[in-house]
């Protein structure tokens, strides 16, 4: 599952980047996932909507629907 996990984090690096920002994967922690934003998305009054109803909900619907994602 971790490959997996790592693979679409990848995938969705692009769409950040497109707006100037980027992720930084910490650790996973059985279903949890640790992530980090960098540059303008840092700073986003919006990165907690980006990583629950963006990320989090991506990674549910794809890999498992028990997967957490937390900001480190």
């Amino acid at each position: 599952m971790n490959e997996k996990i790592i693979a679409k984090l990848e995938e969705l690096r692009g769409c950040l980047q497109a707006d100037g920002g980027d992720l930084e994967l910490v650790e996973i922690d059985g279903k949890t996932v640790k992530l980090s934003l960098r540059g303008a998305c840092g700073s986003c009054p919006h990165a907690t909507m980006t990583l629950k109803e963006g990320i989090e909900r991506i990674l549910r619907e794809e890999i498992d629907p028990e997967i957490v994602v937390e900001r480190v």
